[in-house]
């Protein structure tokens, strides 16, 4: 009998998502969130997700715990960035061990509201449940968000020819980076209205996953000048491709377009690299990356 770790987290979202009805107004599962459609004459479409953070898979026991609540909802939040959207409300569920202590989950809600502080979200409400001492927490975050239907975009419309750019720098994500990046909630939201990608998603699992996974969602493959990654202060290029939890934007761009979007994002963001790293190629050509997270396959 197959298991979990003989098939990777994708093979497995395949599999599953054959088995349930879809509904006929949404779009997904396959991107960073669902899009529900409300009808043809609004102008806003709804953006829902939801996430999970595991103790020990995505963080330690002794993180700090407003930082493990920041990032909870960071996540999140980033997801909504990646559609050109913004977040709405939000629901924590937690399932916590009887022995944790108070203050603990406390810090974490601290860390949670001052994310949604800072990006616009509201907490709407929750659940909490036990779990058998010695079990990990589990903090799941399920929230709806909104985009205007003029500045959806979708990681599966990159194009042939496109240039693949990524926000920031990658790699670092286990010397701490992945507790306290910032969503690129104003990035993204000055992208859709300037210059708007052709398709996008956040890098959450590392290039070396989430670069194929557009591509494929595209119909596309690219290539990629390894040489020109831009790679954190004291990592590796390999780091930069497989570490993951990065949260920086990846998105395609038609190429005769690239120079004038260069010059005003550097006068918009000026402490911001935004780096061409490749370009969208037609299907089956390309050298594949290599790296990136898999919840089943580590």
């Amino acid at each position: 009998m197959k298991q979990l770790r003989d098939i990777g987290e994708d093979a497995l979202i395949a599999r599953l998502v054959k088995l349930v009805p879809h509904a006929p107004d949404a779009s997904g599962p396959g991107d960073d969130c669902a899009v529900i459609d409300p009808g043809p004459h609004a102008d806003t479409l709804q953006l829902l997700k939801t996430d999970a953070l595991v103790e020990r898979v995505h963080f330690l026991p002794d993180a700090a715990p407003r930082a493990v609540g920041w990032k909870a909802v960071a996540r999140v939040v980033s997801d909504f960035a990646a559609m050109g959207g913004e977040p709405e409300h939000f629901l924590i569920t937690l399932a916590l061990p009887k022995s944790t202590p108070v203050e603990w989950i406390e810090e974490v809600y601290r860390g949670m509201g001052d994310c949604l502080a800072r990006f616009g979200g509201l907490l709407a409400g929750g659940e909490t449940s036990s779990v058998p001492d010695g079990s990990a927490a589990v903090i799941s975050v399920a929230a709806t968000g909104r985009v205007s239907r003029q500045h959806l975009v979708l990681r599966s419309t990159a194009r042939t020819g496109d240039a693949v750019i990524v926000t920031g720098r990658l790699g670092g994500s286990l010397a701490g980076k992945h507790l306290d990046f910032i969503p690129r909630v104003r990035e993204a939201a000055w992208l859709v209205r300037h210059f708007r990608p052709s398709a996008m998603m956040d890098l959450s699992d590392g290039l070396g996953k989430d670069l194929p996974r557009l591509a494929a969602a595209s119909g596309c493959s690219f290539r990629i000048d390894e040489s020109v990654l831009p790679v954190s202060p004291d990592c590796t290029k390999d780091q930069a491709i497989g570490d993951g939890e990065d949260f920086e934007l990846l998105f395609t761009f038609p190429s005769g377009q690239v120079k004038d979007l260069l010059a005003r994002w550097s006068v918009e963001f000026p402490d911001l690299p935004l780096t061409i790293i490749g370009e969208m190629a037609p299907g089956g050509e390309g050298a594949p990356l290599k790296g990136g997270w898999d919840h089943f396959r580590g």
